[in-house]
């Protein structure tokens, strides 16, 4: 099995500001894996708040090369296994994952919704993100982008106003993320006001380790809440349980399609909500999230979607959220 590493700085159609950054271009890494005439394709995007960059993804996985390149690869569970073993941070590790789930999709020449015995007919359409800015730019971004539910990024002290404007303009459903912005008490007493307004839910108000403040909410909110955040891993699925309706998996923090499988069927042993997200990645890391989407009550999967330009071909995100499956295996993903 042959390894290709690239970096791609994606440009992005506005500045994307959340309540601690905000940038105008994401630096991604692209990995191939090549294996008996096949290619998979895995992504996985810079992060500050993680202190995760291009550089220190690539490092990783050249110290390692010689091993991966040698691993005789059967199904990507394994090698997902063995990747744990040879401690890669979890966004390396979601790379070579996405990549190997491609190839091997690929080599048997079926889709991975297929493979997994999912049935496509029927899916959550993904929301697209109005990034926090001033409130006329935000409704210049929501006309520009027509679409049935949008995720509105917060974290000031005007977040109620904010988004008592958007309504003004758009019938679409709204969820919130404050991206640990708020306290408990500004949840519990914002939520009554934003649930008249139309939103769905709120995606991960406190910062992540307020647990104690969680609780708090859970019990008082008449909105549900979604943990991001606080929800990281596959052992953080059952403390998330006892403290939100719901749960947002990211495949860079859980490191793939391979655990994200296993967080969606524990959470939903548990009776959690299931969502999956994405960390603004082109059509190669969204591929690899569509192949999920049948198993999920949400999804968040618009990172192409702002992206100025993008750099692979793969699951197409029609005007009316249809998403349109490539025909090709695995994630069907081939880059431009």
């Amino acid at each position: 099995m042959k390894i290709k590493i690239k970096k791609y700085v994606l440009p992005l159609k506005h500045t994307f500001s959340i309540s601690r950054e905000s940038h105008d271009f994401q630096d991604s890494m692209i990995v191939s894996l090549e294996l008996d005439g096949k290619t998979g394709y895995g992504e996985a995007t810079s992060n500050p708040y993680y202190k995760i960059t291009f550089e220190t993804m690539k490092a990783e996985i050249e110290n390692v090369r010689e091993e991966i390149e040698g691993f005789n690869f059967k199904d990507p569970e394994a090698f997902h296994a063995f990747l744990v073993s040879k401690k890669l941070s979890n966004f390396a590790i979601c790379a070579l994952d996405l990549a190997a789930n491609d190839l091997y999709g690929k080599i048997l020449g079926k889709p991975l919704y297929e493979i997994w015995n999912t049935d496509n007919s029927s899916y959550p359409i993904t929301n697209y993100t109005i990034g926090l800015d001033s409130i006329e730019k935000m409704v210049d971004k929501m006309k520009e982008m027509p679409w049935p539910i949008y995720k509105i990024k917060l974290g000031t002290d005007k977040d109620v106003e904010i988004v008592r404007e958007l309504r003004k303009h758009t019938d679409a459903i709204f969820r919130v993320d404050a991206n640990c912005a708020w306290t408990a008490e500004e949840t519990i007493a914002n939520a009554p006001l934003l649930k008249d307004l139309g939103v769905e839910f709120l995606e991960q108000p406190l910062k992540a380790d307020d647990w104690t403040g969680m609780e708090a909410v859970m019990h008082q909110s008449v909105l549900p809440v979604i943990a991001d955040e606080s929800c990281i891993v596959e052992s953080d699925v059952e403390k998330c349980a006892l403290h939100f309706n719901g749960i947002n998996i990211k495949l860079t923090k859980c490191g793939g399609l391979t655990p994200a499988r296993r967080m969606i069927k524990r959470a939903k042993e548990l009776n959690l909500q299931v969502m999956v997200g994405c960390m603004t990645e082109s059509t190669v890391g969204i591929s690899a999230i569509a192949q999920l989407i049948p198993q999920l009550d949400y999804v968040d999967m618009d990172g192409a979607m702002l992206l100025k330009e993008d750099i692979a071909d793969g699951v197409i995100i029609e005007d009316n959220g249809k998403v349109i499956f490539p025909t090709s295996g695995g994630s069907g993903i081939s880059l431009r």
